[in-house]
Order: structure tokens, then sequence, then C-alpha cells
């Protein structure tokens, strides 16, 4: 006598694990701003909802926590904008995510806006890898072997 065997749960199963998968992926918003961030080997735990982005021609978006999307500003009114939504974060911080290629100068003048109106302004970056963490030091051994 033959086995036979129901492939009907099986399929049920992958469907059912198809529709948990796409239904949990449009839950992922991403910003539509190209932010290449600067590395670095210190993380803080803060994670600030409200956030401010530069990007590299150094124009200013905000985004409030509820919001879904980056709202372009000018630097003149960042600080209206920043004002009005960062007492709605639960930190009362606000991130600031500059690309690498914006000018020193364009970061400090966003972060002075905050100091002036009182708010705690976080640098976002990317966490260093280990193999760009160990260059610099083997780099100071080397210059150190040089100059004795």
């Amino acid at each position: 006598m033959l086995a036979t065997f129901s492939m009907a749960s099986m399929t049920d199963v992958v469907f059912l694990l198809l529709v948990f998968f796409m239904v949990t992926s449009a839950f992922v918003f991403p910003t539509a701003l190209e932010i290449d961030l600067p590395q670095s080997s210190q993380q803080t735990p803060l994670k600030p909802t409200t956030r401010v982005f530069i990007d590299a021609e150094g124009a200013c978006y905000v985004a409030a926590p509820e919001a879904d999307e980056p709202v372009a500003v000018s630097t003149d009114s960042l600080a209206l904008f920043i004002g009005n939504i960062a007492p709605a974060d639960s930190l009362g911080a606000v991130a600031v995510y500059a690309d690498a290629e914006v000018s020193y100068g364009k970061v400090v003048d966003v972060l002075n806006i905050g100091a002036d109106n009182s708010i705690k302004m976080v640098l976002a970056t990317r966490p260093a890898s280990p193999a760009d963490a160990a260059a610099p030091a083997e780099a100071v051994e080397s210059q150190a072997t040089e100059q004795q």
C-alpha cells in the first residue's frame, strides 16, 4: 500500500509566511535622503526620534517623530521648526544626520541653532568597523618606529 502525502498544509504554511513577511516589510520607512554619515568609534545610547538631516549640498531637512518623510527647511527657519517639534520627542533631543561631505561650519551652525534654543543636539555617526579602528593604530606605530 502506498502512503500519500498531502501538500495542502505545507502550502498553507508557506503562504502564511509569505503574507507575514510582506506585511512586516511594509512597516519599514526608509528615508529618501542619501546621507553618508561619518564614522566614529564612540556611540551614544540616545536615539532621538526628532531628526535634522544635512545633505551633501548643505540643504537642511527636518523630520518630526510621527512624520513619514523629512521636510526641507531653510537655515533661517530651522530654529522655528526644531523649537516646535523637539518637545514632542520623549528625550527632548534632536539627532543631527550630517553627510560626511558637509563643511564643518554648516554642522556647527545647526548645532548652534539648537544651543541657542536650549535644545540638546546629538550628532549621528556610523560605527567604525574593526578594520578601520585598527588602521590608525598601525599608522601611529609605523610613525613611532620611523622617528626612533
